[in-house]
């Protein structure tokens, strides 16, 4: 862009923008170390008595140690299964021909239009007889396969040369090493990308954890945080701290991943 004054004009719109989008963010941390904050009043970046006491009372309120805990374990090995089953699924649909293999992807692909609403009553049914009401295995067992996840890697792993897969079946290689030495390295953009999205819906999902675990101590983050709500007033400098303490997570693994995230959102849409 040679004309400075339209580069000027862009500088100020980004940075307008990035403003815009960033105010929440501030506003929570600010609320959540000003004592007695409401949401009635206007907001004030700089707060007047700015004190740690809302941290103190969120963790007396609720066992939210063990909260932080439950969320990080159903997280934690929903994305580690999500990405195991795609990345197996994905190399299966781009790599192994058979009959209808078309028609299947695309009826794998059609779930994702299912709301999840819909399928909570057979779930929960299925939960119940399996035993696994109020446990860590029935709050991850739903979510351990993505339909976006297969289209993702999918994708990735059509960008992949299909001539080092015949290099290395002439050196007497199996699907198995294809997949593990192969094709898996050359797609760590999009494994990076899907682990992002997986870990940050199975972080934030209330619904499905509200239902199957009922014990407050097998509570999930979003469960905990909408118990701090009252019916008639709420501590929002309180509900605030928890929110801060629910972002940290997503935000240390977004910086950890950024790169890979440009990476792979680029160039899984390239065939």
């Amino acid at each position: 862009m040679r004309n400075p004054v339209a580069k000027t004009l862009l500088y100020v719109a980004v940075t307008v923008g990035a403003l815009v989008m960033i105010f929440p963010f501030v506003w929570t941390v600010v609320t959540s170390i000003s004592p007695g904050a409401s949401l009635t009043s206007t907001p004030k970046l700089i707060p007047d008595n700015p004190s740690l006491a809302p941290y103190l009372a969120l963790f007396e309120r609720v066992p939210f140690a063990q909260v932080i805990l439950n969320s990080l374990i159903i997280a934690v090995i929903s994305t580690a299964f999500q990405l195991v089953t795609s990345a197996m699924a994905a190399y299966v649909f781009a790599r192994l021909p058979f009959r209808g293999r078309g028609a299947i992807f695309l009826l794998y692909l059609a779930t994702m239009m299912i709301p999840f609403q819909v399928l909570i009553v057979p779930l929960f049914v299925e939960m119940k007889s399996l035993g696994l009401i109020n446990t860590y295995a029935g709050a991850i067992l739903p979510t351990i396969a993505s339909a976006f996840g297969v289209f993702l890697l999918r994708q990735a792993i059509g960008t992949v040369p299909y001539e080092l897969d015949q290099a290395a079946t002439l050196d007497g290689a199996g699907h198995f090493r294809v997949f593990f030495q192969i094709v898996l390295p050359l797609i760590r953009p999009a494994l990076a990308t899907l682990a992002v999205f997986a870990f940050l819906n199975t972080w934030n999902s209330f619904l499905w954890p509200l239902i199957i675990l009922r014990d407050p101590l097998m509570q999930t983050l979003p469960v905990a945080l909408s118990s701090l709500q009252g019916q008639y007033s709420t501590q929002w400098d309180v509900l605030m701290a928890g929110s801060v303490i629910s972002i940290l997570p997503m935000f240390a693994l977004y910086l950890f991943a950024q790169k890979y995230i440009v990476q792979g959102v680029a160039g899984t849409g390239l065939k």
